[in-house]
C-alpha cells in the first residue's frame, strides 16, 4: 500500500502566474489583473515599480519598504543559529516518539545550505536479531521513490530525451487505457500527477497475487476511468508505466536508467530500484507490523512490479545528497548541474490539487510531478513525500527551499505517522522555536483511517440462523474474468477453497449466510474479513457467478464460471 503524505485536476500549469509578463518583459495587464496580482508578476514587476514610484509616507506609514519577492517572503523571521538550534533538539523529539509508538528502528538526516548537519540510527533493525539501526542502514523507499523517480525523469527531460508533455503511446506503442482519446493523449506528467482518470491504486491488487509488471500494465486498459485531467487519483502503475516509457525512450530498463543519470553521479551507492540489490545489503532494516501494541518481523515486500512508484531502497545519507541537489535545483556538491534544473523545477510545480481546503480558512495541498506540494504557516513552500508498506516500512522527507533545508525520516515499522510528524516537529523547531502541535496524535488519527477494513462483513458476527449452503458441487468448478484471468473453487477438507492468482493464493470460504461466504485476504492491502458471494440465474442448480469483494474496489472481481 502506498500512501501519499497527501494523496494528486486539470494539471494546472501555473499559466496565470506565467502569462503576468509578456514576451517584452512587460507586466501583460490582462494577464497580471486575471492572475489576481499573482505574486510571480509582482516579483518581475518590482524593479519597475520601484523605479516610478517615489518614497513617501503617508499617516505616519511607510509606503515604500525595500522590495522583496512577494511569492517568496514570509513574515515569520527564522533567524541565525536557529537551524542548527532545532538540530541540536532533533534526538529529543525522535526518542521520545520512538518510545511512544514502540517503533523498532529509525534513522534520519538534515542538510542545510548543502550540508550534511544530522545523520544518526536508532533502535534495532529486526526485533528477531536486536541488530542496531545506522546512518548507513538501508530502508525501504516505498513511495518516496516517486520523488527520486521524478528527479530521474526530470535529468532526461533535461538531456532532450523525453519531454513531460510527450504522449505515453510515443515511447509504449501497446500501451492503452479505456478510452481511446485518453490513450492516444495522456503524457507522462499526467500519470507522474495522479490525473490521468485511473482510479486509486489502480493495478495494486493484480501485483499483490503476484502477477508481472508487463500483465499489469497491460491490464490498466481495463479499469474504469474517471474524467481525464479532472481528478486525482493516486496510481502506483500509473506513474511505473510513465517511468518505464521514459526508460524505453532512453534504450535501457528502469533501474539502469535511474543508475546512470542519478545515483552513480550523485555517489548514491546504497540506493536502487532492484530489490536483490536491497536483499543484498548485509546493514538492511526488516519490515514490521505492530498488533495489539507489539511489533513483529512478519513480511517481506518485492516491489520491483512497480519498482519506480514503490520500489526502491537507500540509507538517510544517500538521500541526503539527493536532498541537496533538489534543494540546489539540480546542481550536484561540486555546483556543477548534474539535473536540469527548469525540468525539475517543473516537477515542484503543482499539477494538481491533492487535498482540497476544508474551510475558507484551510491551506491547500497539491501534487507535482511525484511530489507534494504546500505552504506552511509561515507563508513558506514545502515540498515532501510519504511512502509506507502496510507491511512495514514508513518514510518521509520534507524540504523548505527558502532555507535551503531538508530532513528525511526511515522507518521499519507499519505506517501510523512516525516519520511525517518527526519532519513537522523540527520545522516547528526551526520556523518558530518551539513545537507548535501535536503532530503525533493528529498523524495517527490521520493514518488510522488507511486500517478501517470497508468490507460488507467487517465487524459483524455471522447470522445465529443462517440460511444453509448449497452443496459444494453447486459452487465449484472454473471461474474467470479479463482482469484477473481464472480461478478455481474447489471442496477440500469439508469446505469451499477459492484459488487465484499464477502462482495461486489458497483462501478457504467460511459460510456465512446462504450463497455468501466470507474469506480472509492477505497482502500489502488486506484488512481483514471480506466476503464471497455467488449468484445463481433462474433456477439454475451451479452458481453463474462468483465476486470477490476485495477484489472488487472498482468494479472487476466478479468471476464468470466457464
Amino acid at each position: 500500500m502506498a500512501y501519499p503524505g497527501g494523496s494528486t485536476d486539470t494539471g494546472r500549469r501555473s499559466a496565470l502566474i506565467r502569462g503576468a509578463m509578456s514576451m517584452s518583459g512587460r507586466v501583460a495587464r490582462r494577464s497580471f489583473l486575471g492572475a489576481g496580482l499573482a505574486t510571480a508578476g509582482l516579483a518581475a514587476a518590482g524593479p519597475r515599480v520601484a523605479a516610478a514610484a517615489p518614497a513617501g509616507r503617508s499617516g505616519g506609514l511607510n509606503l515604500s519598504p525595500p522590495i522583496s519577492d512577494p511569492s517568496k517572503q514570509s513574515l515569520v523571521a527564522i533567524p541565525p543559529g536557529r537551524v542548527r538550534a532545532a538540530v541540536a533538539s532533533l534526538d529529543d523529539i525522535i526518542r521520545p516518539v520512538m518510545d511512544l509508538s514502540g517503533v523498532p528502528g529509525l534513522s534520519a538526516a538534515v542538510v542545510h545550505k548543502g550540508r550534511l548537519l544530522y545523520a544518526k540510527g536508532f533502535g534495532v533493525r529486526d526485533v528477531d536479531t536486536g541488530t542496531p539501526v545506522s546512518a548507513s542502514t538501508v530502508f525501504h523507499l516505498a513511495s518516496v521513490s516517486k520523488s527520486l523517480s521524478s528527479t530521474v525523469v526530470a535529468g532526461l527531460v533535461g538531456r532532450k530525451v523525453v519531454s513531460w508533455t510527450d504522449p505515453i503511446v510515443e515511447h509504449l506503442p501497446d500501451f492503452a487505457l479505456a478510452d481511446p482519446y485518453v490513450t492516444r493523449h495522456v503524457t507522462l506528467a499526467d500519470l507522474f500527477s495522479h490525473r490521468s482518470g485511473l482510479p486509486m491504486y489502480a493495478g495494486d491488487l493484480l501485483e499483490e497475487l503476484g502477477f508481472s509488471q508487463a500483465y499489469t500494465l497491460h491490464a490498466l486498459r481495463l479499469e474504469p476511468l474517471a474524467p481525464f485531467r479532472a481528478n486525482y487519483a493516486y496510481t502506483n502503475f500509473g506513474l511505473t508505466a510513465a517511468a518505464v516509457a521514459v526508460a524505453t525512450a532512453d534504450h535501457g530498463e528502469w533501474a539502469s536508467v535511474a543508475d546512470d543519470v542519478l545515483f552513480q553521479p550523485l555517489g548514491m551507492s546504497a540506493t536502487s530500484f532492484r530489490y536483490a540489490d536491497f536483499v543484498r545489503q548485509r546493514n538492511r532494516a526488516a519490515m514490521h507490523v505492530r498488533i495489539d501494541g507489539k511489533w513483529y518481523q512478519k513480511f517481506e515486500r518485492d516491489a520491483d512490479p512497480q519498482a519506480p512508484a514503490g520500489g526502491a531502497s537507500s540509507n538517510v545519507l544517500d538521500l541526503a545528497k539527493w536532498m541537496a541537489l533538489r534543494l540546489a535545483g539540480g546542481a550536484g556538491p561540486n555546483g556543477r548541474p548534474l539535473i536540469d534544473g527548469p525540468a525539475l523545477l517543473k516537477t515542484n510545480t503543482p499539477q494538481n490539487v491533492s487535498s482540497p481546503p476544508a474551510s475558507n480558512a484551510s491551506r491547500t495541498g497539491f501534487y507535482g510531478l511525484g511530489t507534494d506540494l504546500g505552504v506552511d504557516y509561515s507563508g513558506r513552500t514545502s515540498i515532501s513525500h510519504s511512502g509506507a508498506f502496510s507491511q512495514g516500512a514508513a518514510t518521509n522527507y520534507l524540504l523548505m527551499p527558502e532555507q535551503q533545508l531538508g530532513i528525511v525520516t526511515l522507518t521499519n515499522g507499519m505506517p501510523i505517522g512516525i516519520p511525517e510528524a518527526i519532519g513537522k516537529y523540527f520545522m516547528d523547531l526551526v520556523v518558530g522555536g518551539r513545537i507548535e502541535n501535536d503532530w503525533y496524535t493528529l498523524y495517527q488519527g490521520a493514518f488510522a483511517q488507511l486500517y478501517v477494513n470497508p468490507s460488507e462483513l467487517a465487524g459483524k458476527k455471522p447470522p445465529a440462523h443462517p440460511e444453509p449452503a448449497r452443496s459444494a458441487d453447486a459452487y465449484i468448478g472454473t471461474y474467470a474474468n479479463d482482469y484477473y484471468g481464472t480461478i478455481e473453487v474447489e471442496h477440500q477438507g469439508g469446505a469451499l477453497h477459492v484459488l487465484i492468482g499464477p502462482r495461486p493464493i489458497d483462501y478457504e470460504l467460511s459460510h456465512w449466510d446462504g450463497d455468501l461466504f466470507a474469506f480472509f485476504p492477505v497482502g500489502e492491502n488486506a484488512l481483514g474479513i471480506s466476503a464471497a458471494t455467488f449468484t445463481f440465474p433462474g433456477h439454475s442448480s451451479r452458481a453463474r457467478t462468483l465476486t470477490l469483494e476485495y477484489y472488487d474496489p472498482t468494479g472487476l472481481g466478479t468471476f464468470m464460471r466457464r
